[in-house]
C-alpha cells in the first residue's frame, strides 16, 4: 500500500532527477547553473469547505514542490494543501494524529487494481526495448581549475592541463597521480573516477566527448567548462542489454498498480471536492 507523504502530499513522483557520481557533485560535471529563482508569486484566495488556505501556509509548503516556475510552484503547493484539508476533513478525527487519520482513510477509500500477468505480458511485448539496462560507462577526469577568473588565469589553467596530457601519455598510473595532485574535483580522491555513468548524467558538453572516446582512451586537448579544463579517460563500457520479462515484470506490476492507484485516488479527491467545496483551485491534476 502506498504510502502518504502528508508535507510534500502532491509531489510529482514521476518526474525523473538526474544522479550525479557523489565524487563529483559539486565540480565540474554536473551542468549549466541552476536559473536564477524568480520572486514568488501568490495567486488567488482559496478555499475549502468555506475555510480559506492562508496565503502563508501556501508560500511555506512551495519549497516541497519545485518547479520551472514559482506560479507552478504555488499552484502544486496550494492544490497539495487543498488535498490535505479535504481527507482531514473526511477523516473528521479532531483529536487525531492527521498524517494517520489521513493514511487511514486512504488506505480505506483507494485501492488500486492488481494487474494479470496477461497484461504484464502485454505490456513488454509492445516495447521490449524500453525494458532494457542502459549503457554504462566508467569514467574519470582530472579538473584544472583556473588560480584566477581572468585571462591570464584560464591560459594558464590550459597550458597546465595540456602539459599534463602530454606527461602522462595515457597511462593510468600516470592519470591517477594528477588527478590526485592537480584535480580540482572531489573525485580526486579517488584518482579521478566519476564512476559509472549513464546517459543524461553529465553535462552535455562533457558527455559528448566521453562518447567520442574508445575503451581506455584519454582526451587529446582539454575541454574548456565553466569550471576549468578537463582532462578526460574512459576506462571501460558496459553495453546495455534488453532484460527479460522475468526479469522485470514485478516492476511492470508495480508500475502499473502505482498508476491505478493515482487514478483511483484523483477520482476519490474529485468525490470530496464536490462533497466539501473548494473554490479558487481546479484540482483534476492533484492526487494525494
Amino acid at each position: 500500500m502506498r504510502k502518504l507523504d502528508v508535507i510534500n502530499i502532491n509531489a510529482d513522483e514521476s518526474r525523473p532527477t538526474p544522479v550525479m557520481p557523489s565524487a563529483c557533485e559539486t565540480s565540474g560535471c554536473a551542468g549549466p547553473e541552476p536559473e536564477p529563482s524568480e520572486p514568488i508569486i501568490i495567486g488567488g484566495e482559496v478555499r475549502v469547505g468555506g475555510e480559506v488556505i492562508e496565503e502563508e501556509a501556501i508560500a511555506r509548503e512551495m519549497q516541497h514542490h519545485p518547479a520551472a516556475s514559482a506560479d507552478e510552484a504555488w499552484l502544486s503547493a496550494a492544490r497539495a494543501l487543498a488535498v490535505r484539508e479535504l481527507l482531514w476533513r473526511e477523516a473528521n478525527e479532531p483529536e487525531g494524529d492527521p498524517e494517520e487519520a489521513i493514511q487511514a482513510l486512504l488506505e480505506r477509500a483507494v485501492q488500486a487494481e492488481i494487474p494479470e500477468e496477461q497484461e504484464l505480458q502485454r505490456l513488454y511485448d509492445a516495447d521490449p526495448a524500453k525494458f532494457s539496462a542502459p549503457e554504462l560507462t566508467e569514467a574519470a577526469h582530472i579538473l584544472i581549475e583556473p588560480e584566477e577568473d581572468n585571462k591570464g588565469g584560464w591560459q594558464r589553467a590550459e597550458q597546465l592541463a595540456a602539459a599534463l596530457i602530454e606527461s602522462i601519455a595515457g597511462e593510468q598510473a600516470g592519470f591517477a597521480a594528477a588527478a590526485r595532485t592537480h584535480s580540482g574535483c572531489a573525485s580526486a580522491r579517488q584518482d579521478g573516477s566519476l564512476g559509472q555513468v549513464r546517459f543524461g548524467e553529465l553535462a552535455p558538453d562533457i558527455e559528448a566527448a566521453l562518447n567520442a572516446l574508445g575503451k581506455g582512451e584519454m582526451s587529446a586537448v582539454p575541454l574548456r567548462s565553466r569550471h576549468g579544463y578537463h582532462i578526460l579517460k574512459v576506462h571501460h563500457r558496459i553495453p546495455g542489454k534488453q532484460l527479460p520479462f522475468e526479469a522485470v515484470k514485478s516492476r511492470i506490476a508495480d508500475m502499473l498498480e502505482a498508476r491505478s492507484w493515482t487514478m483511483s485516488a484523483a477520482r476519490y479527491i474529485g468525490t470530496l471536492a464536490e462533497k466539501h467545496g473548494v473554490e479558487g483551485i481546479d484540482l483534476t491534476e492533484a492526487s494525494p
